[in-house]
């Protein structure tokens, strides 16, 4: 049987993980704390309790985000990354190069949900390269954001900018 193993980092490359073995129960949270540490309207978290974690480059930093938990991001970029508690560390799925092998199975702090959350998958849908307006400059962008796979080095030599 092969060992599975997961990886993931965060957006600019500076802080990158890898998770040996099957990561347990995934879940998104809506607390108020949550949305703050991830600026978004939930986070969603996978526990890697029981499981070797390594960070492979770098190491987040840490914010005491309450007297029982802190929250891991990137210094560099500001992914957040990990949030480690009394039962364990769990990071963030979205952070992993491959996020759909973690799917949430449960949702807490629903009692922090903002009001739109429930309509946000009953709005119109659109792909980004069909905004007119913006095509063009869409299809100037070079990202700079580090590929959702392990590299030797980051950036690439090349990348001057």
């Amino acid at each position: 049987m092969t060992a599975q193993t997961h990886s993931g980092g965060c957006q600019c490359g500076a802080v990158r993980f890898r998770i040996h073995g099957k990561p347990g129960e995934s879940s998104v949270c809506y607390c108020r704390m949550c949305q703050k540490a991830s600026a978004s309207h939930a986070l969603i978290l996978v526990s890697v309790r029981g499981n070797e974690v390594e960070w492979t480059r770098g190491e987040p930093a840490w914010f005491q985000s309450s007297n029982a938990a802190r929250r891991g991001f990137c210094a560099a970029c500001g992914t957040p990354l990990a949030y480690d508690a009394p039962d364990g560390l769990s990071l963030a799925v979205v952070a992993l190069d491959n996020p759909e092998a973690c799917p949430p199975t449960v949702s807490y702090g629903v009692e922090g949900k903002l009001s739109f959350c429930d309509a946000i998958p009953s709005l119109p849908e659109r792909h980004t390269m069909d905004d007119a307006d913006a095509a063009g400059f869409l299809a100037t962008l070079q990202t700079r954001q580090h590929p959702d796979h392990d590299t030797d080095i980051w950036p690439p030599e090349d990348d001057h900018g």
